[in-house]
């Protein structure tokens, strides 16, 4: 503690040198170090592959304890947002900080909804891709195409563009999303419609085909709505900190995005859902879990058990307890309930919560290992997969690209790097190497 300021701080030392650095606290969390000043007062950096003791940003909008199985956002449990509202409820929540009142929803609806159309030439540029494009490989390139459509909300520093481009990604991302699909497998392209929620307005535009009529099952739709709830965000992850270090440059909201969803289709990131479904199928069938699980405990082994553990929780993931009961409302909708992937999964659960090696290493399972399973009875390719994911984070990626932006603290990224290659040597002539 600073006896003069009152401030708590630390004390480095390292080469007989000390220096001092304020120590600061948030609302809820552990304590940070503040190391602004540190290659100023000590010649040094850190060195934190991974950014995994790194605080990048001050931010009011999520917050994670890992060990105690806790996602709030804007201090909300993600356990009630997820059972008493739905997701536009929640985009406005973490857009704005508040939950709206009745009449700042049915606005910010009726916003949504009325920017769901994307412009009519966005059609024919989809028609460049091969048929057989992956939806992720579309969805890069549509998303960041966006700039080059809506000229009248890139610019950043005027707060009234900054909202209207917010709506429109919210509302056009899922747009674009099913016309990736429709595309994919080689059905028309379904105009959105006013007159249906969020997730039903999905479902129709996925699944609808203009020679008959499409009739939405409540159940598919409150199923979608509670999965985009629960992936809208997720504190300081790869992908939403890849759009704010691409924000950070002054690069317009679209193309921030699309570098979100660059980053999201990584499998170590978005691409987990769909491994852990290929897992439960690669196994088959509960009779041979046994043989599994010693592969997977076997050191010598490169088998690994998808969809249980998280980077961040050291604990259940407390959307898995959610997307749990939505898996088995679904399964038992679509008539799945004896489905043999859900077998798989069940007995998976059940070993990974009362097995020694797994309890030990905390590898409960995740929202992953629910979601593949379920987004797979609703009739989705596991190819759209992370693209849904995509549409659920947009919210996410747009509120902490606001957040950053009006930061005053808010500078461009720029890591710093432990060198590890040659030093200085002069060049020399080609025909003087050998």
């Amino acid at each position: 503690m600073d006896a003069k300021t009152n401030q708590k701080t630390a004390t480095l030392t390292a080469d007989g040198k000390s220096a001092q650095f304020p120590v600061k606290s948030g609302t809820i969390g552990p304590d940070v170090i503040d190391i602004s000043k540190l290659y100023a007062q000590t010649g040094m950096f850190t060195y934190d592959p991974g950014f995994t003791s790194t605080g990048s940003c001050e931010s009011k909008i999520t917050y994670i304890d890992g060990d105690e199985g806790v996602l709030l956002y804007r201090g909300y449990p993600i356990e009630q947002l997820a059972e008493k509202g739905d997701f536009l409820e929640t985009c406005y929540l973490l857009l704005y900080g508040e939950l709206p009142t009745d009449a700042q929803k049915k606005d910010f609806d009726y916003r949504v909804t009325h920017h769901t159309m994307v412009h009519e030439q966005m059609a024919r540029f989809f028609q460049a891709f091969r048929r057989d494009a992956h939806p992720m490989a579309i969805m890069v390139a549509s998303v960041g195409a966006l700039a080059a459509f809506y000229h009248d909300s890139t610019d950043i520093n005027d707060p009234h563009q900054r909202m209207v481009a917010s709506m429109r990604m919210i509302a056009k991302v899922p747009t674009l999303a099913a016309m990736a699909y429709k595309y994919t497998v080689g059905q028309p392209f379904v105009y959105p419609k006013n007159a249906l929620g969020f997730a039903e307005n999905f479902l129709q535009m996925c699944f609808a085909v203009p020679c008959e009529e499409f009739k939405i099952n409540p159940v598919m739709a409150e199923a979608l709505d509670k999965i985009f709830i629960l992936h809208a965000d997720h504190e300081q992850n790869a992908s939403t900190s890849t759009v704010r270090i691409a924000g950070s440059s002054g690069a317009n909201p679209f193309a921030c995005i699309a570098a979100g969803i660059a980053c999201l289709w990584g499998p170590a990131h978005g691409g987990a859902n769909e491994a852990a479904l290929a897992m439960l199928a690669e196994i088959g069938t509960v009779d041979k879990i046994p043989e599994f699980i010693e592969k997977v405990k076997d050191k010598n082994s490169n088998v690994r058990l998808m969809g249980f553990g998280h980077r961040v929780y050291k604990n259940y993931d407390p959307r898995a307890k959610i997307m749990q009961q939505m898996c088995h409302k679904v399964l038992k909708e679509t008539g799945h309930q004896n489905d043999p992937l859900l077998e798989v999964a069940l007995e998976l659960e059940k070993i990974a919560l009362h097995d020694p090696y797994f309890v030990e290493r905390k590898l409960y399972p995740n929202v992953d290992f629910y979601s593949g399973i379920t987004l797979k009875a609703m009739g989705f390719p596991t190819s759209m997969f992370t693209v849904l994911f995509a549409v659920a984070r947009t919210v996410g990626w747009i509120s902490q690209w606001s957040e950053m932006i009006e930061d005053p603290q808010q500078k461009i990224g720029r890591p710093r790097q432990l060198y590890t290659g040659a030093t200085r040597r002069d060049y020399m002539p080609l025909s003087s190497r050998k």
